[in-house]
């Protein structure tokens, strides 16, 4: 039975391949673990609900991309219809760190920046001996790249990933009632049972300024 939800958020997951987001995405809804999963061929979904205020819920609507280059068409399509992105490098190879830029711009070159909340996640922390990305190096990315904030998890071990996902979700829903987010495309700013509604006009209250 659906659940009675106040607003619905759309949120995409990018990274390279390989660095772990269809294992993020698994922990964060189902609770577990598969050392052997493969990327998704093409797009994987998923739904999470969470409630922050009393008696506010929210449903999240979760997109896992495959970073293959053959699929970049596809993710985009999913770009366009979420608030929010998770952007995954994998803590034990450097050069997906160096490609979290190329990964914003492109993003950023198909999304108004206004209208995308970003969270940085170094994953694969439980691989201590292989770190080649320092907090403070991925902490000075975030900030350049003006994202919401820098968190270091593990799926294997379970580690601050539901915190990386409600951060995110924490931050979107702050700017969202603060009006600093614009209502499109019926994502969000939904009221309990209201039906999806496309193109949705910007309101007064929250207009894009970008």
């Amino acid at each position: 039975m659906e659940l009675s939800w106040n607003f619905r958020f759309g949120v995409v997951i990018l990274g390279d391949s390989f660095v772990g987001k269809s294992s993020l995405l698994k922990r964060y809804t189902d609770g577990t673990f598969d050392e052997s999963s493969q990327s998704p061929l093409g797009i994987d979904f998923k739904v999470r609900f969470l409630e922050f205020d009393p008696g506010v819920l929210i449903k999240l609507l979760l997109w896992d991309t495959a970073g293959q280059e053959r699929f970049r068409s596809i993710a985009k399509s999913y770009m366009r219809n979420s608030v929010g992105c998770l952007l995954v490098f994998d803590l034990s190879q450097r050069h997906t760190f160096e490609r979290v830029r190329d990964w914003h711009k492109e993003v950023t070159e198909y999304v108004k920046p206004c209208m995308m909340v970003f969270m940085l996640v170094g994953h694969k922390s439980d691989l201590q001996e292989n770190i080649e990305v320092s907090r403070e190096e991925a902490e000075g990315l975030a900030k350049e790249l003006h994202m919401a904030g820098y968190t270091e998890a593990s799926a294997k071990e379970n580690l601050n990933v539901d915190l990386a996902f409600e951060n995110l979700t924490r931050e979107i829903y702050r700017l969202f009632m603060a009006g600093k987010i614009p209502v499109r495309n019926g994502w969000y700013g939904l009221t309990v049972g209201a039906p999806l509604r496309l193109e949705e006009p910007l309101t007064q209250r929250s207009r894009c300024s970008c």
